[in-house]
């Protein structure tokens, strides 16, 4: 089942977030779609639908990565702080690749971290990954029982007052984007798990090195 608007306000009160704590994550696919193409059109990857893209790198890099990521993932976070730091330094800042980061919420409290980081950062996208990689190395004290009051000291942080970062989280039309944008991830190009990666279109699932990033970028650079 993907993210829908009344599990998220079910649980989104001045309180919710503690009480979701209990929830289990959303089954965001049947069984009968468990094995997927691992090869998706570049074209349907490329595609923002309803939220536009948080991208570090020139537009017409020869090689692109669209990575999608839950926020409380901890897979994600481990990428987050051990993988990309190598790829942003070895390709991102030298403009050889594109990196494009797209939410995908595995539970109520992931869809909450996406939004506040699209609040904070508007369109910048260096600021939005700035956020994500607050939240992921916080990721542990937000993802807690007082998530609400975690994720308004980020806000804080960022320059955002308490009821600002409560706006944030009841902002029903982001709600509704993010919910849009994990759908057709779902069903259009079959992402299921988190990480999930697109290689110019490649699919590349689970915790990946550097190396084996490495070893599939290199190549389409000297093409």
């Amino acid at each position: 089942m993907i993210i829908t608007r009344r599990a998220f306000n079910a649980a989104l009160t001045l309180t919710g977030f503690a009480a979701a704590a209990g929830l289990s994550p959303w089954r965001l696919i049947d069984a009968a779609m468990a094995q997927s193409a691992q090869t998706a059109a570049a074209s349907d990857v490329a595609k923002p639908v309803s939220l536009p893209d948080m991208a570090l790198g020139p537009k017409d890099a020869p090689v692109t990565i669209t990575e999608y990521a839950s926020m409380t993932c901890p897979h994600c976070a481990r990428f987050a702080e051990d993988v990309f730091p190598k790829i942003k330094a070895a390709y991102v800042d030298t403009n050889k690749i594109r990196y494009v980061f797209r939410e995908f919420p595995l539970d109520i409290k992931a869809a909450a971290g996406s939004m506040l980081a699209r609040c904070i950062a508007k369109d910048d996208s260096s600021k939005y990954f700035a956020v994500i990689d607050m939240l992921f190395k916080s990721q542990e004290d937000w993802a807690g029982p007082k998530t609400t009051e975690a994720l308004k000291l980020v806000g804080k942080q960022a320059g955002l007052s308490g009821q600002q970062v409560e706006a944030c989280l009841k902002d029903q039309a982001l709600l509704d984007k993010i919910a849009a944008d994990q759908k057709y991830a779902n069903e259009v190009l079959k992402v299921n798990s988190t990480p999930t990666f697109f290689i110019n279109g490649e699919k590349v699932t689970g915790e990946t090195s550097f190396e084996e990033f490495k070893k599939k970028i290199d190549p389409l650079l000297k093409n």
